[in-house]
């Protein structure tokens, strides 16, 4: 099975979470006479079902055998292709439901026309934002290209994307969250993420040797693009740094689970949430917020943008430029003509 791994513990094994994959095993323990109870599934898996949810509707059929090897084969081609886990798992994902779509229209080879079809079933009808849809459509474009797949005039329009504006915390907005993270290791990785300016896989990667607290550097490595870079190291920040890891005593990963792998995302993303709830903040925000308020921060203090570019990993300055959009301080020497009524 794709991504499978053995735990350390008690016979366990862990696969990825993909509907490919799942059907799959459930087929193989079916093939077996083994039992398998579903319950799990139905209570902390379940989704919101709606009127339109495309796989109530069509009942897509799994994959074949066939396809489920050619989909495994599939994601190791793009893991030596050095996409990164979540580009892997997602291309994965869609092209395997494209390949259950083309089961149940029973359709044998692929056109055009057929990828424009999924794509106004799938996408278009039940209303999947603009980022997946350009997911999909990447995503069946390399499986194209890893099965040799040639198709003439094959130009899919890419949908533009949406231009919305980060959400920001204010300074006093994280003060609160932090102040409400009484955990050590959980205010050490909500901490870092902000005065970084991190993404969360690149703090949940970073190693104990990646720290250098006498420079107030952290050295990110292989991050987005498979480029490295260095950002900041708060001063203030490196005693709570240097008592979280003489109290934990991390080995390898600066934030290690149980397993002693990398701290999970999942889990990430629930300090931040339980944080929020009792700091009584009523914006949406996510870790990768925590990012945005550090970069409009930086903006906001006189920070040149050409450096916030080069903390963030950006590409291209047209990427940072967005945070002047939502800087307060160039919003504030705007003069409202209200006050001149």
């Amino acid at each position: 099975f794709y991504g499978i791994k053995q735990g350390k513990k008690n016979n366990t094994f862990y696969i990825k979470y993909y509907d490919t994959v799942i059907n799959e095993l459930f087929s193989y323990f079916r093939d077996k006479n083994w039992y398998v109870d579903y319950s799990a599934f139905k209570t902390k898996f379940s989704t919101k079902k709606t009127s339109n949810n495309f796989l109530d509707n069509y009942k897509l059929p799994p994959v074949t055998d066939s396809q489920n090897k050619t989909l495994i084969k599939y994601g190791k081609w793009l893991q030596q292709k050095r996409f990164s886990e979540n580009t892997v798992h997602t291309y994965v994902e869609v092209t395997g439901l494209f390949l259950r779509y083309l089961n149940l229209k029973t359709i044998n080879s692929i056109s055009v026309r057929t990828i424009e079809q999924f794509n106004y079933d799938f996408i278009f009808k039940t209303n999947k934002s603009v980022s997946y849809q350009n997911q999909c459509i990447s995503g069946i474009k390399h499986y194209l290209n890893f099965k040799g797949i040639a198709i003439e005039d094959f130009e899919i329009r890419r949908p533009k994307k949406d231009k919305k504006l980060p959400t920001v915390l204010s300074k006093p907005e994280i003060k609160l969250i932090l102040e409400a993270t009484t955990n050590l290791k959980h205010r050490t990785l909500l901490s870092l993420v902000y005065s970084g300016g991190l993404r969360i896989g690149e703090a949940l990667n970073l190693k104990v040797k990646d720290i250098d607290t006498e420079r107030h550097l952290i050295h990110i490595k292989a991050a987005k693009g498979r480029k490295d870079r260095y950002t900041l190291l708060a001063p203030s920040f490196v005693p709570l740094l240097e008592s979280y890891i003489n109290h934990y005593k991390p080995n390898t990963f600066l934030f290690e689970g149980r397993s002693g792998e990398a701290y999970t995302q999942v889990s990430a993303r629930q300090v931040l949430k339980k944080a929020i709830q009792k700091a009584g903040i009523k914006k949406y925000a996510t870790l990768h917020t925590l990012r945005h308020s550090f970069a409009t921060h930086l903006l906001e203090s006189g920070t040149d943008i050409r450096y916030i570019q080069e903390l963030l990993g950006h590409n291209s300055p047209k990427t940072t430029m967005i945070y002047t959009h939502v800087s307060s301080t160039s919003l504030s020497e705007i003069k409202n003509p209200f006050d001149n009524l």
